[in-house]
């Protein structure tokens, strides 16, 4: 029998990450000694303090329905986080908790954007972004960086803004770069974006992920124009370790807020309960366990942006934020394997987990052929293994 899927479903790519993610699991479940740099999740465990709270809400049959936007405990939190953190005032209406920042991201862009719609997407970007418009029948129009660098050239993004521009995707710290935007260049968006009243969705999943110098700013704070356009995503994922358990949140005008909580409650309803108040220690009680990571990661930044600097086939720039660094390998794909073209970091990376046991990110996900995306959240004796490894696979290359 011929199945005929939703031409919906038809435009959408598979999701690289997970899919190499999964490859890597496969081998590993097989007994292959590989190490994986392509996971996009902190490799520490959930603080202890976290759990607590969550078995504390088993023990208490905390176990039923809740509101579909969040438990109020949550969401007051989240509101005593914006205002500490950001300098942000929000009203529980104008705040809503969803299934993973992921889930917060496309109940936004849905809310926001019909058929023929535009959305602007700074190049590299974010695997999901360019899908979840594409399924809420919007078209991504890229915004290209700047000459030999991985900020977006805000020349271009003024250029790409026409009468059907309704949002621009803006994600700082930067995955796939590590690249955070300053005041200055947020400032100059947020001018665009008021001037031609489009709306700016903020992730900003990994803003506790920030090396000094760099400093978080969010967009919404510069100014009451450019909060009334702004949606401002985060969560609990990245900064407490906590990927499984799967709370995000938005904070935006009540409107758009409101259509998020409608389109929630008839596709999921509420968020996981327990996870709700696991969220809530993670909001109130976990931020020394989150500076202790963010520490942890510094120093294997450290380490590895030195070691892929010093590969003369690799070019690296050392990131702002985040746990991920983002080499430009167009060198290597201009050469040969063996006596094989090795042409696009799609094959390199194919070729890194066969032969070298490596694990990547090729960057065509991302919209960048020419890189590829290497996690550093995994031990220092890991990644010292995998540079070795790297290394002695790039002397095979000619």
């Amino acid at each position: 029998m011929k199945i005929l899927l939703s031409p919906n479903i038809k435009s959408l790519n598979e999701s690289v990450t997970l899919k190499l993610i999964d490859e890597t699991k496969q081998l590993i479940r097989r007994g292959i000694d590989v190490i994986s740099l392509s996971a996009g999740e902190p490799d520490f465990d959930t603080p202890r303090i976290i759990k607590k709270y969550a078995i504390r809400a088993i023990n208490n049959g905390f176990t039923k329905y809740t509101p579909t936007a969040g438990i109020a405990e949550l969401k007051t939190a989240i509101i005593r986080k914006f205002k500490h953190d950001n300098r942000l005032t929000y009203r529980p209406n104008e705040v809503v908790v969803s299934n993973g920042a992921k889930h917060s991201i496309f109940n936004a862009i849905y809310a926001l954007c019909g058929k023929g719609d535009e959305v602007l997407i700074p190049v590299p970007y974010w695997v999901s972004y360019p899908d979840q418009v594409k399924a809420c029948g919007g078209r991504p129009v890229f915004v290209q960086p700047q000459r030999n660098h991985l900020q977006m050239d805000l020349d271009d993004l003024a250029r790409r803004v026409t009468r059907k521009t309704k949002l621009l995707i803006l994600n700082s710290p930067n995955n796939p770069s590590g690249i955070v935007y300053d005041r200055k260049d947020l400032a100059a968006i947020a001018r665009l974006a008021v001037k031609h009243g489009f709306f700016v969705l903020s992730d900003e999943i990994y803003e506790e992920l920030i090396y000094p110098p760099a400093r978080h700013t969010s967009i919404a704070a510069l100014g009451r124009k450019i909060k009334e356009l702004t949606i401002v995503v985060n969560g609990v994922s990245k900064a407490y370790a906590m990927t499984g358990w799967r709370i995000g949140y938005a904070a935006g005008p009540a409107p758009v807020i409101q259509a998020m909580t409608r389109l929630q409650g008839h596709v999921t309803s509420n968020p996981n309960s327990i996870s709700q108040y696991a969220a809530l220690a993670a909001l109130t009680h976990a931020s020394a366990a989150c500076k202790a990571m963010v520490k942890s990661f510094a120093l294997r930044r450290r380490y590895i942006t030195k070691a892929l600097q010093g590969m003369p086939l690799l070019k690296c720039h050392e990131p702002q934020g985040g746990f991920y660094v983002f080499p430009d390998v167009s060198r290597i794909t201009a050469k040969s394997y063996r006596g094989e073209k090795i042409r696009s970091s799609l094959r390199l990376s194919e070729l890194l987990l066969k032969e070298a046991r490596i694990a990547v990110v090729p960057g065509e996900g991302f919209g960048f052929k020419n890189h590829i995306r290497i996690s550093y959240a995994n031990s220092l004796k890991n990644l010292t293994e995998a540079m070795k490894r790297l290394k002695l696979f790039l002397g095979k290359v000619k």
